[in-house]
Order: C-alpha cells, then sequence, then structure tokens
C-alpha cells in the first residue's frame, strides 16, 4: 500500500485528528532538521570511503595482508549492513528520533577510541563498532526526513537532497581523506567523527520533533529474525574472504559457506511462522519493493567494487598520492549532484521501469568501459566514470523513493531500512568480489612503495577480470530489479 494513499496516512494523524507532529510547508522552514539529518547521513557514509584511501598508509603502519585492509572497510559494511533491518524495526518501535540520537552518540564516543588503536585487528574490530552505530542511524535519517513533510513534491524532494548529500560523502571520502593525509595522521580520519556526531546530535534534539506515538508500531521485536539475518550476511561475505586466506576447500571456507546457507533458510523460516517477524516477507509481492531492493543491491555492487579497484589503481598502479588519488574521483563527485536533472528527465519520460533499465545499462556498460580503459590512461577511465555515475544516480534516486512510498506509514524506518539494507549488503558483496579477485588473480599482500612492471601488468589484468565480472553481475541484477517496477511516470511518488 501506497504511503499518499489515504488522508490516515499523514505523519502524526490518526482517522479524524489532527497533526500531533510537526510538519513543515517547505524546505527553507525545516532548514534546520534538514540539515541536522543530511549531516548525520553525510558522516554515516563517509565513514563507508573515508579510510579507504588511507589503506596503504594503514597497511604500512599496522601491517596487514590485502584481506585484512578489505577488511578495514568491509567490516563497517557488513555489520551496517547486518543491523540495518534490526534497527530500522526498533525505530519504528521504540522511536526514531530516540535512536538515532542514540546512534550519533554512539558513533562520536566510539571513534575516539581510534586513538588506542595498535593493530590492524584492533582497527578492524572498531571499524565494526561504528558499523553498529551507524546502522542506528542511517534508516532513520531517510524516515525522518520523509516524514517532515505533508506534501509528496516536498518528500521528493527532501529525499533528493539526502540522496545527493549521502552520496557526496561516500564519493567524497576519498578526496576528504586523501588532502587530510598530507598533513596528519589516518587517525584524524575517524577522530573527526566525534565533533561531526556532536553538531548533528544537537541540530535532531532541537529542530526534529519527538514521534508521534500513533505512528509508531506496537509489534514486539523480533529478536531471531535480527540474528539470523546477520549470521545470513556475515557469513556469506566471510566466506570469500575465507576462500583466500585459508583455501577454497578448506573446512573454515565450507562452514562458514554452509552457514550461511542455514542461517538463510532459517531466517526465512522464522519469518513465514512468526507472528509478528522483522521483515514481512510478503512486502517482496510488492513488484515495486522487490524491483527497488534488488536494483539497490546492484549498484551498490557496482559503486563499492569501482571505489575500492580505482582507490588501489590510482595509489598502486599509478604511484599517486593520496591527495592526487582522491582528486582523481572528481568525476564521480561533480557527476552525482549535476544528474538529477537526468535521472528525473528520465523518469518523467520513460517510466521507472525504463528509468531504471537505462540505469542498469550504463552501470554495467561502464563497467566493461572500464574493463578496457584499465590500460588506456585516466582520461578514458574518467569518461566511464561519469557514465557509470549517471546510471548509478538514476537507479538509486528513484528507487530509493518509490520503496519508500510504497511502505505503510508506520513501517518507514523499516522501508528505509530495508533500502539501505540492500545497498549496504551490495557494498558487502562488490568489497569482498574485487578484495578476492585481486588477491586471487594479483596478489595477497600488497607490497609497499612504487610497484615493479610486471605487478603493475598483472594488477590490470585483474582489473580487467574483476570489472567484466561486475559489469555481467550488475547488469542482471540491475535489470531483474528495473523489469518489476511500474510503468509511473512520476518521479515525485511510486504506485
Amino acid at each position: 500500500m501506497s504511503a499518499t494513499t489515504t488522508p490516515e496516512s499523514a505523519p502524526g494523524t490518526t482517522p479524524g485528528s489532527t497533526p500531533t507532529a510537526r510538519t513543515y510547508t517547505s524546505l527553507r522552514a525545516a532548514w534546520i532538521p534538514l540539515f541536522a539529518l543530511c549531516l548525520a547521513f553525510f558522516v554515516e557514509m563517509a565513514d563507508n570511503t573515508l579510510l579507504s584511501i588511507a589503506l596503504p598508509t594503514i597497511g604500512r603502519d599496522l601491517g596487514g595482508s590485502t584481506t585484512a585492509l578489505q577488511w578495514v572497510t568491509g567490516a563497517y559494511s557488513l555489520v551496517f549492513g547486518g543491523l540495518l533491518l534490526t534497527a530500522g524495526s526498533a525505530a519504528d518501535r521504540l522511536g526514531r528520533r530516540r535512536v538515532l540520537l542514540v546512534g550519533l552518540a554512539l558513533f562520536g564516543l566510539i571513534s575516539l577510541a581510534v586513538i588506542a588503536v595498535d593493530t590492524s585487528g584492533q582497527l578492524i574490530a572498531l571499524r565494526a563498532a561504528l558499523g553498529v552505530a551507524a546502522a542506528m542511524m542511517a534508516p532513520i535519517t531517510n524516515s525522518l526526513v520523509f516524514r517532515l513533510f505533508d506534501e509528496q513534491a516536498l518528500r521528493m524532494r527532501a529525499m533528493t537532497i539526502m540522496i545527493i548529500v549521502g552520496m557526496s560523502g561516500f564519493i567524497l571520502g576519498p578526496l576528504v581523506g586523501g588532502t587530510a593525509l598530507a598533513h596528519i595522521r589516518w587517525e584524524w580520519l575517524l577522530l573527526v567523527n566525534a565533533p561531526i556526531a556532536l553538531i548533528a546530535w544537537i541540530g535532531v534534539r532541537l529542530g526534529v520533533p519527538a514521534d508521534d506515538p500513533a505512528g509508531l508500531t506496537q509489534d514486539r521485536l523480533d529478536l531471531p529474525g535480527a540474528v539470523l539475518s546477520i549470521a545470513t550476511i556475515g557469513l556469506a561475505c566471510y566466506t570469500a574472504t575465507s576462500g583466500v586466506d585459508h583455501g577454497w576447500m578448506s573446512l573454515a571456507t565450507w562452514g562458514s559457506g554452509i552457514g550461511a546457507v542455514v542461517a538463510l533458510v532459517g531466517f526465512i523460516w522464522h519469518e513465514r511462522r512468526t507472528a509478528q517477524p522483522m521483515l514481512d516477507l510478503a512486502i517482496f509481492g510488492n513488484g515495486t519493493v522487490r524491483g527497488a531492493a534488488i536494483a539497490q543491491v546492484g549498484t551498490s555492487i557496482a559503486m563499492a567494487g569501482v571505489m575500492w579497484g580505482l582507490i588501489l589503481h590510482f595509489q598502486y598502479a599509478y604511484g599517486w598520492s593520496p591527495v592526487r588519488a582522491g582528486l582523481a574521483n572528481l568525476p564521480l563527485i561533480l557527476t552525482m549532484i549535476a544528474a538529477t536533472p537526468v535521472s528525473e528527465a528520465l523518469g518523467k519520460r520513460f517510466g521507472h521501469r525504463i528509468a531504471c533499465l537505462v540505469g542498469a545499462v550504463l552501470l554495467a556498460g561502464s563497467l566493461a568501459g572500464m574493463a578496457w580503459g584499465v590500460e588506456h590512461g585516466y582520461a578514458v577511465i574518467a569518461l566511464f566514470m561519469v557514465t557509470f555515475t549517471v546510471g548509478l544516480r538514476t537507479v538509486m534516486t528513484i528507487c530509493a523513493v518509490a520503496l519508500v512510498d510504497a511502505m505503510d506509514e508506520n513501517r518507514t524506518s523499516l522501508g528505509t531500512a530495508l533500502n539501505d539494507a540492500a545497498q549496504e549488503v551490495g557494498t558487502s558483496v562488490g568489497t569482498a568480489v574485487v578484495g578476492t579477485l585481486i588477491a586471487t588473480l594479483v596478489t595477497a599482500t600488497l607490497p609497499s612503495g612504487t610497484w615493479g612492471a610486471d605487478l603493475v601488468a598483472s594488477f590490470f589484468h585483474g582489473e580487467r577480470v574483476t570489472y567484466v565480472v561486475l559489469a555481467a553481475v550488475v547488469g542482471v541484477i540491475g535489470a531483474l530489479g528495473a523489469l518489476t517496477l511500474t510503468d509511473s511516470h512520476s518521479v515525485e511518488e511510486a504506485h
């Protein structure tokens, strides 16, 4: 059921009553809560990639294999993705603002613990802990933005701003991190989270109204479902790296792979039988929900794969400094901002289904182009970064709004959590795929200093294979998701 189908679904209302929660009639009137929510979303998304540019520096400082460095970024995405549904479900029960405030406080405090880190294992544990706090932030920030406004047009604009801010944070992470590394130690990249989280906390506390109890669900929290969902995602992603570390036929690899399948079967079985499931699987009978979630997985696989691969490409194969490597991501940043009219025009002219299909084709085609362009210089790579981001922006914008709008009003946090969970599952898969392929095809240990010609040539070969694999995977997943969306030609609501 669409969240805008009936008057009773307006935020903070019940049949025959007036709104008890504050809503706004313009973006300008809502600037305090909108700024605070955007800041919270920005720091959470930036933290996905902020340390990625520093991986070579961290590797030299703390030591560690290719897969250890992979887990410095992967641990955050893995825990984050595994807990998103749980956090969104809890927010719909306990209060969205309350859960967000706790998440922001934890995010800032945990970031301060980096001063005590002196091994790669400790850093991985810290990143996993940050993933827990971030999972309490991401779905709630999007859900609260959606609920600040009654008008669907304002909701669309606010969501568009959030997506631009969030993805800019994701892409700006390497640029900010690279620039900072020229002047400070890598630990400061995490320490800066604390004051940002504090500012966001104050803004949310002052500008975002407390939840109206009428807009919350009284269902109890599904803890068995939460445990099974986390186990499924965690074991599945660990299987990929275990294959490199311990061998594909090892007991650890087979054990984690089988465990992931068992956990998934258990999750599906439990969610179908329990009276109050964390994720009502019946919602996937809605083509909009199912297609949007599937397409978001595909986009995030592509995004994580490109970000992780290009960081290694620029700093190792090209021998560029962190600052220059960060600046090399500018085509992604600028296109992410400039592509808004393109994605909206595609949606209005061709409808959700065709627009997302065009976006999926652009993603797959750009990945195939990068596979060819790795040996043809930065200009070629930059060109495909632009087409890649147009496809990414198109799919992510339409699918995010369509998915949230398709949920019942008292399940908006779960809807945004499902959207974000799909993205984080894709991020974990994309990081695991690229890290595993590079470790298998090139080297399991990244040497410090400038690479020799033989290793660079081997890396280019590994990149070609990796991007071809990603192009095929993303093309299939994106097309499957797009084909289940509606033919609506509106970019402001999904029916």
